[in-house]
């Protein structure tokens, strides 16, 4: 069904899912275990016995599935008794899966990671993050995790720029800055995120302050086409269907430049929006002491260079290399939202008139 649709759909689930989580369960306190176990490469404070016992370990994920298989068979190297599944769906309709089956309370799920700030944090408000404290949560800054801790933490940071194929747009005439891409020329040949995306609607948030309330309203005179992947959106670039990535993913940049695509990236000098993508474990999850041990080896640096090599994706810990040949996080201006409760208020009015922009909505 349409795209009104799914988010009428989605709108129903949030009103009714879970009735009225109280903020007390959902800010419960916990604490980090007194003794955590040292494993290979990282500590934990699961069960492992009860883990490996348990057999099993689902994800709900956000991330492209050849990167997700990736991830995961890192992590059965070491727990070779713990098989690992996943669903992958774009933001919006994943996390409106996931509202419906807890209202049916049908609890499938052990993990979650999510692209969207302000899912996560009406998540968390509902009381559907069960706190964990992982003691490789010291490594993360403060602003990368929940409060209070143990809810939710940042498992990668993507950042957006401007991408271009130089087969298709000579250097000296592609892009430098955000405000190049309004130049008329560019019609009918850039393409962006659909308005479920959260790197899409961070890219919408950062800016907008920076270039004008009406710099969005006069992207869309050049007709810019929306795609749910960035997968679509490179696969378009290289074979010149488009000749602009406006709010490009650069970890797919990095991607398909290591496979050796004619791109180029580029980071305008006004910053590049960033956002998290967020782990958190699932309430009431039919594997509990998997999901602690999977959480562990996640947000060590051995889970956080599985991911990095995975799906290239930039980690929040300092001790973790930036993936592939891509820049470090301290060479780019990153342009993060600082209110993320604003953030999240803003996402109606941000896919309302994102909508308008790509042609979704009249």
């Amino acid at each position: 069904f349409g795209e009104d649709a799914m988010r009428v759909g989605i709108l129903g689930v949030l009103l009714v899912a879970f009735g009225c989580a109280s903020w007390s369960t959902a800010h419960a306190q916990a604490r980090l275990c007194d003794k955590p176990r040292q494993m290979d490469g990282f500590k934990t404070c699961a069960d492992v016995e009860k883990a490996e016992a348990e057999g099993e370990v689902v994800l709900y994920s956000t991330d492209p599935e050849q990167g997700q298989v990736k991830l995961l068979a890192a992590f059965r190297q070491l727990f070779p008794k713990i098989k690992t599944s996943y669903v992958r769906l774009q933001a919006g309709a994943l996390y409106a899966k996931l509202l419906s089956e807890r209202q049916a309370k049908s609890y499938l799920v052990d993990v979650m990671q999510i692209s969207d700030m302000g899912m996560v944090l009406d998540f968390q408000r509902r009381g559907g993050y069960r706190q964990y404290l992982s003691p490789e949560m010291a490594a993360f800054k403060k602003e990368y995790k929940s409060e209070p801790e143990g809810f939710w933490t940042w498992g990668a940071i993507i950042m957006a720029g401007i991408a271009y194929n130089p087969n298709n747009v000579p250097a000296a005439e592609a892009p430098k800055t955000w405000e190049d891409l309004l130049d008329p020329k560019w019609t009918d040949a850039v393409n962006v995120k659909v308005s479920n995306s959260g790197l899409q609607h961070g890219v919408w948030y950062t800016l907008r302050p920076l270039l004008g309330a009406d710099y969005f309203k006069k992207l869309a005179a050049v007709k810019p086409r929306a795609f749910d992947s960035y997968v679509q959106q490179y696969g378009r670039l290289i074979d010149g269907q488009d000749k602009i990535i406006m709010g490009a993913q650069y970890s797919g940049y990095i991607e398909f430049k290591a496979k050796g695509a004619p791109l180029a990236f580029v980071f305008p000098q006004t910053g590049v929006p960033t956002v998290p993508q967020t782990w958190g474990i699932i309430k009431d999850g039919p594997h509990p002491n998997a999901a602690e041990l999977l959480m562990d080896w996640f947000l060590s640096p051995v889970g956080q260079k599985a991911y990095a090599d995975a799906l290239l994706l930039h980690s929040p810990r300092e001790d973790v290399p930036p993936p592939g040949n891509g820049l470090s996080l301290k060479e780019m201006k990153l342009l993060v939202p600082d209110d993320w409760n604003a953030f999240e208020k803003d996402r109606p009015q941000f896919a309302k008139e994102w909508d308008r922009i790509v042609g979704a909505r009249r």
